[in-house]
């Protein structure tokens, strides 16, 4: 990117940018810069235009290009987002876009399916006249990836296609113009007339992509995966953010806010932002203002999640949900633990209706469970497989499922994990809000009488 910025400084500008990679923050930043240094503030109501590219077509796009400037002189089109350089593995992103758009903007649904079927390799004849039901379920996974039955299917399929029956072959046009886009990136791209793609995930193998390469500037924004990188990486950025506004930190409060947010980028200098506000006047950042101002970790709010659901309580489950949620938690991650509890939970009452494990009592604290009782379970997982057991959990993750399992019924819990599985088809077939979804269940969970 600094060669990027140094090239445009001397007047040298590509016809086009692809800034792309799981990295949005720094995307978003350096794409920032890039408009910056190619359209002056007072020429950007004319000269700067701004597409969604999730949800803005090809042919839109391709309009764009063609229309001459409105001051005569460069012109900057931003495609945020876009779906143009999309592959295989962008089909199942797709799906709840479809199904979000059905009932109230069919013509966008499908626009989306269009571009499904093109990633997928299906054709509209193949789906028509019920022939998406002779598709079997392993073809649609190689097809598709993420959606497994054909009872997901039938929730969306059936419709999408008649819509697109209805809509006829105009909707299908608009899914369709990567050859005519290249045609005119050939045509129209120039240092004039630039382009500057953002995207998360790109199929080198595209032509389109190869067009893009070849003619503009591609960087890649990926994670990081060694932890020194990582923080090499964000210590850099921060430090740009710092000096914007005259602070310092000590290296007592970089090792706190690592810590806080595991050095993740977009985090981390979200709370810095907020650490620049909350200190104020002070020139220095310290470990106390990281504590007293950056929130709970991840792993925090995952033990106050897991913990408050074991003892029902219902407001200490959805702070800790809604804290997850803020961090950037994904919601299948966030449903994954609660599985693993609601399991752990369902294991601990199975021995204790046994006779295994004997009924809890209060004042029976960790180091009492661990000598008199875990020793005796910790026995059963020899002689076999027993992974995912509750018996190979650390000896104080068994000690509070055992002092909560009572607080419920073997049914109940039986009927919180049939719950979740419907909640885990509902994430991966509908457009619903994952976080309204996971607080219904909590609280569901929580006020139970069990």
């Amino acid at each position: 990117m600094e060669k990027i910025f140094a090239d445009i400084k001397k007047g040298i500008v590509a016809p086009c940018y692809l800034l792309y990679g799981d990295e949005e923050y720094l995307i978003n930043e350096n794409l920032d810069r890039i408009i910056e240094a190619l359209v002056p503030q007072p020429d950007r109501d004319f000269s700067l235009f701004h597409l969604e590219g999730e949800e803005t077509d090809i042919e839109t796009l391709i309009n764009a290009l063609q229309e001459p400037s409105l001051l005569g002189g460069r012109k900057v089109i931003v495609a945020k987002n876009t779906s143009v350089f999309a592959s295989r593995q962008n089909a199942t992103d797709i799906i709840p876009k479809i199904i979000a758009n059905i009932e109230d903007n069919p013509a966008s649904a499908a626009k989306h399916f269009f571009l499904f079927l093109k990633l997928t390799g299906f054709t509209p004849d193949d789906l028509q006249n019920d022939g998406w039901k002779k598709i079997s379920d392993e073809q649609w996974q190689q097809a598709v990836g993420g959606e497994k039955t054909g009872q997901e299917r039938e929730k969306w399929l059936p419709h999408i296609i008649d819509i697109c029956a209805e809509l006829g072959p105009t909707a299908a046009k608009t899914a369709d113009k990567t050859q005519e886009l290249e045609e005119i990136a050939q045509k129209y791209f120039s240092a004039d007339n630039c382009v500057i793609f953002t995207a998360q995930a790109v199929d080198k193998r595209k032509r389109f992509f190869k067009v893009v390469e070849a003619m503009g500037r591609v960087i890649y924004f990926g994670r990081t995966k060694k932890e020194a990188r990582q923080k090499d990486a964000l210590i850099k950025e921060a430090r740009q953010v710092l000096d914007k506004s005259g602070k310092k930190m000590t290296p007592e409060a970089w090792t706190a806010l690592g810590k806080k947010t595991g050095w993740e980028m977009r985090q981390s200098v979200r709370e810095l932002e907020k650490l620049i506000i909350f200190t104020g006047n002070s020139q220095t950042i310290r470990d106390s203002d990281v504590e007293e101002a950056v929130g709970k970790t991840k792993e925090e709010s995952v033990f106050e999640l897991t913990s408050s659901l074991s003892e029902k309580n219902t407001s200490g489950a959805l702070a800790a949900l809604k804290a997850l949620f803020d961090q950037g938690t994904h919601h299948l991650i966030i449903l994954s633990m609660l599985v693993r509890e609601v399991r752990l939970l369902l294991q601990a009452r199975i021995l204790l209706d046994e006779n295994t494990l004997p009924p809890f009592k209060s004042g029976r604290e960790f180091g009492w469970f661990k000598n008199n009782i875990y020793p005796a379970l910790s026995q059963a997982k020899e002689g076999g497989s027993s992974s995912g057991l509750i018996f190979t959990q650390h000896p104080f993750v068994v000690y509070n499922a055992w002092k909560n399992c009572g607080r419920f019924s073997y049914e109940s819990l039986v009927g919180f994990l049939d719950d979740l599985l419907e909640i885990d088809r509902s994430f991966k077939s509908s457009a619903a809000d994952p976080k309204l979804i996971l607080e219904s269940f909590l609280i569901r969970a929580c006020i139970k009488a069990c």
